[in-house]
């Protein structure tokens, strides 16, 4: 049993950057790149499934928020939206959140893909490599 507090049911005023009734917006504490930014349920639920639809809703309004702040602050060229539901999809923080990544022209060689690079060896289905 997990006898820390949940890091999300703790922030510090100051790194709330952005929220509404239900939900609440920071800038990622590890970002994977320029302007990553977490969305986050107030309630403090472990699975995105077992979000009320009010709550998904308030955060799907605040990723479109964010969005927008982040394409006018750092401009980037693309977004991964991701979801780590559960300890075997790599969820760290018991507290569901959803990471919206901004991307930049030449952050990786080649980007085709996307979160399918998850699991490496199942990502590449373009070329003779990935069949």
């Amino acid at each position: 049993m997990n006898s820390k507090p949940c890091p999300f049911c703790t922030l510090p005023p100051e790194r709330i950057v952005d929220q509404n009734d239900l939900a609440m917006v920071i800038r990622d504490g590890f970002p994977v790149s320029p302007g990553h930014t977490l969305v986050i349920p107030k309630r403090h639920v472990g699975s995105f499934f077992e979000l009320d639809q009010d709550e998904v809703l308030s955060m799907l309004a605040l990723l479109k928020t964010a969005k927008v702040v982040l394409d006018e602050e750092f401009k980037p060229d693309s977004y991964n939206i991701g979801i780590n539901d559960g300890a075997q999809a790599g969820q760290t923080v018991p507290h569901v959140h959803m990471h919206l990544i901004p991307r930049y022209q030449g952050d990786v060689k080649d980007p085709r893909g996307g979160v399918r690079w998850l699991i490496p060896t199942k990502a590449d289905y373009w070329t003779d490599r990935g069949r």
